[in-house]
């Protein structure tokens, strides 16, 4: 029999910026601190928890930007465990007066493993009294490192902004077996644009924004479009997506000069329906005091969460 999956994938991608595209190190200038969480499916017996954490500045010196996430994905109750160590550098360059590209690297370690201890199989079933029996499976797995590397670019102006990424470009082996299993390579295209409405607010911007956004992932036969709104109100943010074939999405996202925090849910809407209780996932982002932005340098104009 043969099994199949995909990356772990975070509702709230802009709000993870190193994940979706290495190309975003540095795009803040300052320094700034980004914490994701995300409960996959909790309904499930086997549900999927993902946490993760990363910096990043801009740093003059080497005229670009710096990153580094730590990732954990927890697959069945811990069963399936996958850590990941990223380091990351991007460079942006000013092509004219309104359009700056930046191109980004990744490199990245990670560590696979298995808890034989959480199996259960057929022969350790008693008819009435359950799971009280020692299986005469023999143990395999463990766990497997190895490293893997990544790239992306990102177009942007003060309004629209557009990015591709290309993850796994070696194709890893992550078996845990004997034999060998690829990695599958995982591309990702992402466009969108902030338009401002009505007259300057109270909050020295425009009182209202509009995002709309699109993002599009495929990993070997698995695909998967987002299609969202963004609206942005002071420092309220809210918004609503569709994963086509999965979810309809909410979020609602708070924001001050250097904390944002984000929350969304996903309602399944593929055959699974109510059975999952959906997904939940909180992102938390801290900014940092850095020196004055020099002209030539743009600040990616892309939604916050």
């Amino acid at each position: 029999m043969s099994t199949h999956g995909q990356d772990p994938q975070f509702t709230q991608f802009y709000a993870n910026p190193l994940y979706l595209n290495p190309a975003f190190a540095g795009a803040a200038r300052c320094p700034r601190v980004v914490l994701n969480y995300r409960n996959q499916w909790p309904a499930l017996s086997g549900t999927f928890v993902t946490s993760s954490a990363s910096y990043d500045q801009f740093v003059e010196g080497i005229s670009g930007g710096l990153g580094l996430q730590v990732m954990n994905d927890q697959a069945g109750k811990g069963t399936l465990n996958t850590t990941t160590v990223s380091g990351m550098y991007a460079y942006q360059q000013a092509i004219n007066r309104k359009l700056s590209i930046s191109a980004g690297f990744q490199a990245t370690y990670f560590q696979k493993s298995l808890d034989w201890s959480k199996l259960t199989f057929g022969d350790m079933i008693d008819p009435r009294r359950g799971f009280i029996y020692n299986t005469n499976d023999v143990p395999r797995g463990g766990s497997i490192g190895n490293v893997d590397f990544s790239a992306g670019l990102l177009a942007f102006t003060d309004v629209f902004y557009a990015g591709f990424a290309a993850h796994h470009l070696t194709e890893p082996n992550e078996s845990l077996i004997v034999g060998t299993s690829k990695l599958p390579m995982k591309l990702t295209a992402h466009a969108g644009a902030n338009f401002p409405l009505g007259t300057r607010g109270k909050y020295g911007d425009s009182g209202t924004k509009l995002s709309p956004n699109i993002l599009y992932q495929q990993q070997a036969d698995f695909r998967q479009l987002n299609l969202g709104l963004y609206v942005d109100r002071g420092p309220i943010t809210a918004g609503v997506w569709y994963r086509t074939r999965d979810a309809f999405i909410v979020l609602i996202g708070f924001h001050t000069e250097r904390l944002k925090f984000g929350y969304s849910y996903d309602v399944t809407t593929s055959r699974l329906t109510t059975a999952t209780a959906g997904s939940h996932e909180v992102s938390v982002q801290l900014g940092f005091n850095c020196r004055p932005k020099k002209r030539r340098f743009r600040v990616v104009a892309c939604p916050t969460f």
